[in-house]
């Protein structure tokens, strides 16, 4: 199935603006990707699981030839799972960051294309009355509800009613 012409520009237009996002990433946001890459599959679990057996193993049993360099309870394990964590914690929280100021550019974007959307459909409909009311459709040309949809939407008197609603509700 071939992609028409119209959606396969709208693909690009969207692949263009993930790309030029990604390359704007600071290295330390390309870090904190590389982090999250790595350490978000299961491969990196389960290097964990056997590195942190087999410490615990040579640390308990008396395996020849290794000596024991960390008794329970474990401590320099402690320290080193504890100081791993936190820079983990810290990369991804970056990561999830500089998400969250995409998402935020996305739904900045997604509204003033809303709002473009309900300009141009109000024109249109305004358009339709008229040439209904030229060609003598009188239904359409007395419509009350398409009257209302054809009027210019206030987008801050619905932002408030929304607001309002939402106050109300327990």
């Amino acid at each position: 199935m071939q992609i028409p012409n119209h959606i396969q520009e709208q693909i690009g237009t969207i692949a263009k603006h993930e790309q030029e996002f990604l390359a704007r990433r600071s290295p330390a946001e390309r870090l904190g990707d590389l982090t999250a890459a790595i350490v978000g599959n299961l491969g990196f679990v389960a290097v964990h699981i056997v590195l942190f057996l087999s410490w615990i193993l040579v640390n308990t049993l008396h395996v020849p030839g290794i000596s024991q360099f960390d008794p329970a309870p474990f401590t320099l394990l402690g320290t080193a799972v504890a100081m791993e964590a936190i820079l983990l914690a810290s990369l991804i929280l970056m990561r999830q960051s500089r998400l969250a100021r995409r998402s935020d550019e996305r739904e900045h974007l997604m509204l003033q294309i809303l709002l473009l959307t309900e300009k141009e459909v109000t024109a249109l409909i305004s358009m339709n009355q008229q040439i209904a009311k030229k060609v003598g459709l009188t239904d359409i040309k007395n419509s009350k509800e398409i009257e209302q949809l054809g009027q210019k939407t206030s987008i801050d008197d619905v932002a408030q009613n929304i607001q309002r609603s939402l106050s109300e509700d327990p």
